[in-house]
């Protein structure tokens, strides 16, 4: 249903690299737990923000489970974006090795 998926060590490689990292939670639940450098724009507002992100960037997103991100990535898939992952969960982030 959704776009490509990313692994944790790809993400970290491609954040270190200038790609773009988007968590679509909720303020509060950004404010709680985050990684860090990340962008906050919640799902809901994705298309009013979308100005904000550069389409010709490697964009990662990210959620509590994988759901709005995915979301998400369609979103951004279908105004253009090229390069667009859905690393899932926050917590895959930190649990890498």
């Amino acid at each position: 249903m959704f776009g490509q998926a990313i692994g944790c060590e790809d993400a970290k490689t491609i954040i270190e690299n200038g790609g773009q990292l988007i968590n679509v939670r909720t303020p509060m639940e950004y404010q709680q737990f985050a990684i860090p450098g990340a962008i906050n724009i919640p799902l809901q507002e994705l298309q009013f923000h979308v100005e904000k992100l550069d389409p010709q960037k490697p964009t990662i997103l990210y959620c509590r489970s994988g759901s709005r991100s995915g979301y998400a990535q369609m979103m951004l898939n279908q105004i253009g974006f090229k390069e667009t992952y859905n690393l899932g969960s926050v917590n895959s982030y930190f649990t890498c090795n």
